[in-house]
């Protein structure tokens, strides 16, 4: 059902591109509008990838540089049967992490160095095995796809807003209207079904994560982290380009600057409850696992929403 919701999410965009060129131009704008979505599409499915990781000046990484964190992606990667996939680093103080690439064969997973001082070992596992997830459901080419008809539409409105009203309008079948439909809605619903797309994946690659790395608890306490982190901490390239948001773990822009409906990840709170609830399904900690209510700066390097007694002794697939 998750694949088909997103299948369906999918389709609504491109029929809202296509309508928005029909608006602007008729029959002859709809083409052209499809026109471009596939061109965008077929340069964003080859580069998008190596577009996103020098924005955010990510460096490549190997066994040599960083055998630990190497090894440990390693083996998750085994475990959730993918290739390995390229390994970066972004010198960055938010912590956060995203994976991107067309498909497994042609992935990279990145993680700030400020998620690297956070995170416990078990919690890097966590968030790694998050971001295979993404890989392993071909998620990075679905939210590539996503962005760049979302961005093509953008450029829509700003171009009914410049251009749109100067025309004899002879082939725009609503006149003005359309020119203001165009300008105000159509960027509007595409961010909203952006957004939905966002957030029934990353639910997804929650589950499939906490299965690939045995110990859903250790996600959880990993977002707890990251969650509070990002709220305190800037990450400007990502403000500077609110279009890759959707990419990371956690939501890289403040909150207090956007409301929750536009939001590209699910609440915070219901994605640790369902870890909670598959840990429980798993044998691990119950579904009500008590809440750590304690200040942050006083949980020390284990600290979390999340007990860490409930999967002691639990062995990861690399240990």
């Amino acid at each position: 059902m998750g694949y088909m919701r997103t299948a369906m999410l999918l389709a609504a965009l491109t029929a809202l591109f296509m309508g928005a060129g029909f608006m602007l131009g008729g029959e002859g704008g709809m083409v052209i509008a499809l026109l471009f979505a596939v061109g965008m599409n077929a340069f964003a499915y080859w580069n998008s990838d190596k577009m996103v990781l020098r924005m955010y000046n990510a460096r490549p990484v190997d066994r040599t540089t960083h055998p630990e964190f190497h090894d440990m992606v390693a083996a998750l990667a085994k475990q959730g049967g993918l290739p390995m996939p390229k390994l970066y680093i972004i010198d960055e103080d938010q912590p956060n992490a995203f994976a991107t690439g067309r498909d497994p064969e042609h992935a990279a997973v990145a993680a700030t160095t400020g998620l690297l001082r956070l995170l416990d070992g078990n919690e890097v596992a966590g968030v790694m095995a998050h971001e295979l997830a993404h890989v392993k459901n071909r998620d990075t080419l679905i939210m590539t796809v996503t962005a760049t008809i979302a961005g093509a539409l953008s450029m829509l409105a700003n171009f009914a807003m410049f251009f749109g009203h100067s025309n004899d309008n002879r082939n725009n079948p609503l006149g003005v209207v359309g020119v203001i439909l165009v300008m105000i809605l159509a960027p509007l619903a595409a961010m909203l079904v952006q957004m939905a797309i966002s957030r029934s994946r990353e639910y997804e690659a929650d589950r499939i994560g906490g299965e690939m790395c045995g110990q859903p608890l250790w996600l959880a306490r990993a977002l707890d982290k990251l969650d509070q982190g990002a709220k305190r901490i800037d990450n400007v390239t990502a403000e500077e380009n609110p279009a890759t948001a959707h990419m990371f773990i956690v939501n890289p822009l403040h909150a207090k600057s956007m409301d929750n409906l536009f939001s590209t990840h699910p609440s915070m709170a219901n994605r640790i409850e369902r870890l909670q609830a598959l840990a429980a399904g798993m044998g691990g900690a119950p579904a009500s696992a008590p809440v750590d209510d304690r200040p942050a700066e006083t949980r020390g390097k284990r600290g979390g929403s999340v007990p860490h007694t409930r999967d002691k002794g639990a062995k990861g697939p690399w240990r």
